[in-house]
């Protein structure tokens, strides 16, 4: 009888030769499988396994494998040979959900749509979010790769950040016809806008320069430039110098008559600053060359001396401030004298106004210093006001009082002057003709107060300043309060135009901390 309970026919023993063709110990193994069992078929097989029976119903359905029989266990040692009783079909088990036909390589498989109330694999994705390519971490870099230089960044604009700032805080539910960007505070104040002039209308000439003054090739070293500006900070003050053509010159091709002079002597507390401006005749040739040289020889005449008045600051010696700064004043002029001299000048053909200012750097000493010979204007911004400060030169007037110029009441022998007859006496052909009267020598020295403004001046600045009321206006708006500029904005503040003062200008003006 068979496994199979089948009873043999034919010759003995034909049937249960199978038994030994299969179990003998001379029977070899059969070999590799010939199924491929690649990592896309496993992944493939995995996929199918963990989805739900009935989820790929639109692909094309397999067909269920037949079960295979299992031949029951073998015993080790096997003495004779028994029959083979009957073995019973147990019941298969439930068929395993088909597997997803793998797609042709090298395409990679798809997955199955996801259920809902099935279980999750941990590399499917949830079951509300779309479906999206995956993407693998880079490999390892080639050897000399470097990685490009990441793009710049822009700054952050802190002053835009700070004013939406303010204006976030200040009103939140601005309506209708109110200005939200700018808010009510004493840090948010606005910057008044820089305006090209003031006054009834534009100026004749154009803004901008023109024409470019003559040049000689041997004198290249004589050419002024058009616009000079500086600036520094020392101590509790803050420095700002321009010196710009006046658009007269700019029109007609003319060099600057006005020269720009700043200089640091000394080192540490004890150092002083010098500031020096000078204007040239009108209409004299030679003008900038005179107020270059003006400039000259009063720096070189300070500068020797700045220790001796460094000290004289400091100690509030007023007296032989006047009296030293006098002397080297008229020293400097008259240098130009007699330069004019040797070109075969009259002295008021080559001559300049002369106009200084003295800064201590010392932190301690607040004391400023103004002198100079010729036009101009000193003037203080205080508590959003200007003042002109310039010295007044006094004038006699009135009879004269004794002892304070008039002549004695006598004689030395005692003879009394009862009698003046006011007669003329002719000048003597023998005698120099008598000087052009020259002009005065000014001077102030003032102390400054936190917050102050000093502004010193040549006649170009000064004139539109005590005669255009808009202009001393501007600059009070911009000035006050707000802190010293930048040299591109004190540029623009002192360029302001007014219509029928069209000179050379030249500022210098200092910021108290």
């Amino acid at each position: 009888m068979s496994q199979q309970g089948e009873r043999n026919s034919g010759r003995h023993g034909q049937g249960d030769d199978w038994w030994g063709q299969l179990y003998d110990e001379s029977t070899d193994d059969t070999g590799p499988t010939p199924a491929p069992d690649t990592l896309d078929d496993r992944f493939a097989s995995a996929s199918g396994t963990v989805s739900p029976p009935g989820s790929d119903k639109g692909e094309e359905q397999v067909p269920e494998p037949v079960p295979e029989q299992v031949p029951g266990p073998v015993p080790e040692q096997v003495t004779e040979r028994a029959p083979v009783p009957e073995q019973r079909m147990a019941p298969p088990p439930p068929p395993p959900p088909p597997p997803s036909p793998p797609p042709p390589a090298p395409a990679r498989p798809v997955d199955p749509p996801p259920d809902p109330g099935a279980p999750r694999a941990p590399w499917e994705p949830p079951a509300h979010a779309p479906g999206r390519p995956r993407s693998f971490p880079p490999g390892p870099p080639p050897p000399g790769h470097r990685p490009p230089p990441p793009p710049p960044t822009a700054a952050p604009d802190l002053r835009a950040s700070d004013t939406d700032a303010h204006a976030t805080d200040a009103a939140p539910d601005a309506g209708p016809g109110q200005d939200a960007g700018v808010a009510e505070g004493p840090g948010a104040r606005p910057e008044p806008p820089v305006i090209p002039y003031v006054g009834d209308g534009p100026p004749t000439y154009d803004a901008e320069p023109t024409a470019l003054p003559p040049a000689d090739p041997d004198t290249l070293d004589d050419l002024v430039a058009d616009t000079v500006l500086d600036g520094a900070r020392y101590g509790t003050s803050t420095l700002r110098a321009v010196s710009v053509r006046g658009d007269s010159a700019r029109y007609r091709g003319e060099p600057r008559r006005d020269c720009l002079l700043t200089a640091r002597f000394g080192t540490g507390p004890g150092a002083l600053i010098l500031v020096a401006m000078a204007t040239g005749a009108r209409a004299a040739p030679g003008a900038h060359r005179a107020a270059a040289e003006a400039c000259d020889w009063i720096g070189r005449a300070v500068g020797r001396s700045h220790a001796r008045l460094a000290e004289d600051i400091r100690a509030a010696h007023r007296g032989d401030l006047k009296s030293g700064l006098h002397r080297l004043t008229d020293r400097s002029l008259g240098r130009l004298r007699a330069s004019a001299a040797e070109q075969g000048l009259e002295p008021e053909e080559y001559t300049a106004s002369l106009r200084c200012l003295l800064l201590p750097a010392d932190p301690d000493c607040r004391t400023r210093v103004f002198f100079g010979v010729g036009g101009g204007g000193l003037f203080r911004l205080r508590d959003g006001a200007w003042q002109d400060i310039e010295p007044q030169v006094s004038e006699v007037s009135g009879a004269p009082v004794v002892g304070y110029g008039s002549p004695p009441p006598e004689t030395p022998d005692g003879d009394r002057l009862t009698m003046d007859l006011g007669i003329t006496t002719p000048p003597s052909p023998y005698e120099p003709a008598p000087e052009q009267p020259r002009d005065p020598f000014r001077f102030r020295a003032s102390v400054a107060r936190p917050g102050d403004t000093l502004l010193l001046c040549t006649a170009g600045l000064a004139e539109p300043l005590r005669g255009e009321p808009e202009l001393s206006g501007h600059l009070t708006r911009r000035w006050n309060g707000s802190g010293p500029p930048g040299l591109t904005a004190f540029l623009a503040d002192t360029q302001v135009r007014v219509k029928g003062y069209a000179d050379d200008r030249t500022a210098a003006a200092v910021w108290e901390a």
